[in-house]
């Protein structure tokens, strides 16, 4: 896997994986940021986005997301007072 980083710092792998959830409740700017820094925590994750108002919630991996991990998003989203909806199709 070959790493590239940009001139601003972040960086990204060149087999990603960006998978969407849906999460109810993201109604708000703080709502945004509390899924956000919760999903953003868990060790699988690279990078999350969080649509206000939508609730859709962009996971970036390294790997294929397995049932597992969709578990563990979903406790994590769960714990952080909001409804995990499952992951929307491609």
């Amino acid at each position: 896997m070959s790493n590239c980083c940009t001139p601003d710092g972040s960086c990204h792998t060149s087999s990603e994986i960006k998978t969407t959830y849906k999460v109810d409740g993201v109604g708000s700017a703080h709502c945004q940021g509390v899924v956000a820094r919760a999903v953003g925590a868990l060790e699988e994750v690279a990078a999350v986005e969080v649509e206000i108002g939508t609730g859709l919630v962009t996971v970036t991996t390294a790997a294929e997301p397995d049932e597992s991990l969709d578990a563990l998003i979903a406790k994590t989203v769960d714990e952080a007072g909001y409804d995990f909806a499952g992951r929307v199709a491609a």
